[in-house]
C-alpha cells in the first residue's frame, strides 16, 4: 500500500492546513466529475483515503506508529477495506450510491425564547398592554440574512460542485460500494461564502435589543405561558423566527388575594357596627364598592359582591368579590364603657362559651393568607 504522505505529496511533518490544501488541489484534478478516466478514479480513491487518515489526529498518530491509520474496532483490517461505518451508512440510509441527498440549507429556524412577565393583581382584572424589551437575534440589516457582503453571493463549492456531498468508492467485504458523506469543504451546503458580511460575520443575524408589544389577556395567573409565534430569535441565514413564550407571575397584594376568578379580602368591622349594622364604602382594585353589613353579622361571615372579581380567561363575565367579615372587639375600655357593656351583658343572657366546628372554606383561606 502506497505511503499516505507520498499519495498527497506532502512531507511527514506537514501541518493540517498543508494536508488539506494538498487534498483540495488533487481532488480538483482527479474527481470523477472532472476526470472520468479509470486511472484518475483509482487515484482519487487513494487520495481521499489518505486524506481521511492524515486529517484525523488519532488516525494519523496510529499511522505514524506503524498502524494502518484506523483506530478502534476496525484497526485489524487493511485500510483498503474501508470503514464498517461507511458500509452501514450505505445499507441503512446514511449514505447511498445514488447521491440523492441534496445540499443542506443554511437557513434554519431560530430558537424559541422564554421571558418572565411580572404583573400586579389589578392588571389581570381586565388585561393589560406591555412593551417588552427583549435581547435576541435579529436579521442582519447589512446583508438582509444572505450572510454575504452586499453585492456578492455564495459561490458553488468546487469540490462537491454544489451537491453538498462527496461520493467515494470503497472496497469492503461485500464488494465495491459507493458511500456518500457531507463535503468537508462546504460542510454540506454546496456553496461557500467567499466574502462574509463583516457585520454578522457570515451568520445572517446579529444580537440586538428589540421591543415586542404584547396584549396580555385578562384572567392570566402565575405559571401560565402565552405563546407568540414568530416572535423568538431570527434563524441563521435569514431563517424563520422561533416562538416567544411569556411566563406570567402575579405579584402578591397586601389586601386582595385570588381564588380562581374570585377576589378575596377581609373587612374589619367594629363590634358596635356588627351589632347595629351599617353601610360602608371600600376601595377595590377597580373602583369603590359599597358594602352593606347587616345588624348582628358574625365574624367569618362572607358578603359576596357580584361581578367584581377577575375577568374569566376563557369565557365571558367576571368572578365575584368575596368579603370576609372580621369583627373587631375593643381591648381598652374606660370605666363608663365597661359599665355599659356589663349592663348589656346582664340584660342579654348569652350562653357560656363552647367549642364549635372548625371554620372551613373561604374564611379559612382568608385567615391563612395572613400567615404567608
Amino acid at each position: 500500500m502506497a505511503d499516505h504522505y507520498e499519495v498527497l505529496g506532502v512531507a511527514r511533518d506537514a501541518t493540517t492546513d498543508e494536508i488539506k490544501k494538498a487534498y483540495r488541489r488533487l481532488a480538483r484534478q482527479l474527481h470523477p466529475d472532472v476526470n472520468p478516466g479509470a486511472d484518475a478514479s483509482e487515484r482519487f480513491k487513494h487520495v481521499t483515503h489518505a486524506y481521511d487518515v492524515l486529517s484525523d489526529p488519532k488516525q494519523r498518530d496510529n499511522y505514524d506508529h506503524g498502524g494502518n491509520g484506523r483506530t478502534g474496532g476496525n484497526a485489524g483490517f487493511d485500510g483498503n477495506f474501508g470503514n464498517f461505518g461507511d458500509i452501514f451508512e450505505t445499507f441503512f440510509g446514511g449514505g447511498g450510491g445514488g447521491g440523492s441527498r441534496g445540499p443542506r440549507s443554511r437557513r434554519e429556524r431560530g430558537q424559541d425564547a422564554l421571558i418572565r412577565v411580572e404583573l400586579d393583581l389589578d392588571e389581570i382584572i381586565f388585561g393589560t398592554h406591555r412593551d417588552l424589551e427583549v435581547d435576541t437575534a435579529i436579521v442582519c440589516a447589512t446583508c438582509s440574512g444572505t450572510c454575504c457582503q452586499p453585492g456578492t453571493a455564495p459561490v458553488t463549492c468546487d469540490i462537491c460542485h454544489g451537491t453538498g456531498n462527496i461520493q467515494r468508492a470503497v472496497r469492503s467485504l461485500l464488494g465495491n460500494v459507493m458511500t456518500s458523506s457531507p463535503c468537508g469543504t462546504c460542510r454540506g451546503f454546496g456553496t461557500i461564502i467567499a466574502t462574509p458580511c463583516v457585520t454578522c460575520q457570515g451568520q445572517g443575524r446579529v444580537r440586538a435589543r428589540r421591543t415586542v408589544p404584547v396584549d396580555i389577556p385578562a384572567g392570566v395567573d402565575t405559571g401560565l405561558r402565552l405563546q407568540m409565534p414568530g416572535s423568538g430569535e431570527a434563524g441563521p441565514a435569514g431563517g424563520p423566527n422561533g416562538d416567544l413564550y411569556l411566563e406570567m407571575k402575579v405579584r402578591h397584594h397586601d389586601v386582595f388575594s385570588r381564588d380562581g376568578d374570585d377576589l378575596l379580602c377581609t373587612l374589619d368591622v367594629p363590634m358596635t357596627d356588627a351589632i347595629l349594622g351599617t353601610t360602608t364604602t371600600v376601595k377595590a382594585l377597580d373602583g369603590d364598592i359599597t358594602v352593606e353589613i347587616r345588624a348582628g353579622v358574625q365574624g367569618a361571615e362572607v358578603i359576596t359582591v357580584k361581578d367584581r372579581g377577575v375577568s374569566r380567561l376563557r369565557g365571558n363575565g367576571r368572578g365575584d368579590l368575596k368579603v370576609g367579615i372580621h369583627v373587631v372587639t375593643p381591648t381598652k375600655l374606660d370605666h363608663k364603657e365597661r359599665e355599659l357593656i356589663e349592663q348589656f351583658a346582664a340584660r342579654h343572657k348569652s350562653p357560656a362559651p363552647a367549642l364549635s366546628a372548625v371554620q372551613q372554606g373561604l374564611f379559612a383561606k382568608l385567615r391563612d393568607r395572613f400567615r404567608v
